[in-house]
C-alpha cells in the first residue's frame, strides 16, 4: 500500500492550466501523511487552488504512468466546514459507471490508490473516493455527523465537478463506509449500492445480543436500509471476526431492493477481496444485471 501527502501547487495560475498531468504529481519520495482515522493532519490543507498528489511509500501493485495520470486529488470543504480529500481515478476511458467508494477504518486514499486502479479497470468502472473529516489529510474529528456531511460533500463534487448522473453512479461501500453509503443511498436514487461487510448498527457490533435500536445507538444502518430505492448487493464473509456475518443477512432480510447477495465461505473481513468470486460477482452486477435493467 502507499501513504500520500498533498502538496499545494505554488505555480502562477496561467501555468496551473487544466491537464491532468499538470494537476499533480506521483512519485516515491519520504514517508509522508500516514494512514488511519483520527490523527488528520488537520494543518497541512490550508488555502484553495491546485494540488499535487505525492505518492510517499511503495505500493503493493505497481502500475504505469499512463494509469497514474488518469487520478486527481482535490479538496472540497464539508457543510460542517471540514476540507475533505477527494480523489478521481479515470480507469477505463468509455466506462458507463463511476463508483463513490467509501472505504473502510484505518486507511487513507493513498492506501487505497493501489485497490482502486485494480479495482475499477477490472469491472470496468471509474472510481471516486475521499477520506472521513481526521482521516488522511481531511480536517476535523471522525464523527458520526461527519460521516453523514463527508459523504454528501464528495456526492456534491462528483456530480458538480465531473457531470456525473446520479443514475450513472454506484455507491460502495466497505465496512465503517457502509453506514454513511446507505445514509446517502436513503436520501438519493443511483444506479445501485453495495454493501461490503455491513454492519447493521454500533451497538449490535459492541453488544450481539441488541435486539432493538435505541435512540443512543451509533450507525443505525438497520434502521434506513428499508429506504434504499436503488439495487443493493450485500457481500460479506461467514467467517467475519470484526463485524459478524449475522449483521449482513439481518441487513439482507430487511432490504427490500436487495439484489442475489455473495456470502463468501470462509472469508473474514479484510480478505473478500482476494477470492475469485468477488470480481466475478461484481462483474455480473454491473455489467449484466444493470445493463439489463437499464437499458
Amino acid at each position: 500500500m502507499s501513504g500520500f501527502c498533498l502538496v499545494k501547487d505554488e505555480r502562477p495560475a496561467h501555468q496551473q492550466g487544466p491537464r491532468p498531468r499538470e494537476q499533480r504529481a506521483l512519485r516515491a519520495s519520504a514517508p509522508g501523511v500516514g494512514a488511519g482515522g483520527g490523527g488528520g493532519g488537520s494543518g497541512s490543507v490550508s488555502g484553495e487552488g491546485r494540488w499535487k498528489l505525492h505518492l510517499t511509500e511503495r505500493a503493493e501493485f505497481q502500475y504505469s504512468q499512463r494509469e497514474l495520470d488518469g487520478s486527481e486529488v482535490f479538496l472540497t470543504r464539508s457543510s460542517r466546514g471540514n476540507r475533505i480529500a477527494c480523489m478521481y481515478i479515470r480507469c477505463a476511458p468509455a466506462a458507463r459507471y463511476t463508483v463513490l467508494f467509501s472505504h473502510g477504518n484505518a486507511v487513507d486514499l493513498g492506501q487505497m490508490s493501489s485497490f482502486y486502479i485494480g479495482l475499477g479497470t477490472r469491472i470496468n468502472c471509474n472510481i471516486f473516493s475521499y477520506d472521513y473529516s481526521g482521516y488522511g489529510v481531511s480536517t476535523g474529528k471522525p464523527s458520526e455527523k461527519n460521516l453523514y456531511a463527508d459523504i454528501d460533500a464528495a456526492w456534491q463534487a462528483l456530480r458538480t465537478r465531473y457531470g456525473i448522473s446520479p443514475e450513472n453512479i454506484i455507491l460502495y461501500g466497505q465496512s465503517i463506509g457502509t453506514v454513511p453509503t446507505v445514509d446517502l443511498a436513503s436520501r438519493y436514487e443511483c444506479a445501485a449500492v453495495v454493501l461490503h461487510s455491513p454492519l447493521t448498527s454500533g451497538m449490535r457490533v459492541a453488544f450481539p445480543d441488541t435486539k432493538k435500536t435505541y435512540c443512543f445507538d451509533a450507525f443505525p444502518n438497520i434502521e434506513k436500509v428499508s429506504k434504499i430505492t436503488s439495487p443493493v448487493l450485500i457481500i460479506h464473509g461467514t467467517e467475519d471476526e470484526v463485524i459478524d456475518f449475522s449483521h449482513g443477512l439481518a441487513l439482507f432480510e430487511r432490504c427490500p431492493k436487495a439484489v442475489e447477495p455473495l456470502w463468501v465461505e470462509g472469508a473474514g473481513h479484510n480478505d473478500i477481496e482476494l477470492y475469485s468470486q468477488y470480481l466475478e460477482r461484481l462483474r455480473r452486477f454491473i455489467s449484466q444485471e444493470l445493463t439489463a435493467q437499464h437499458a
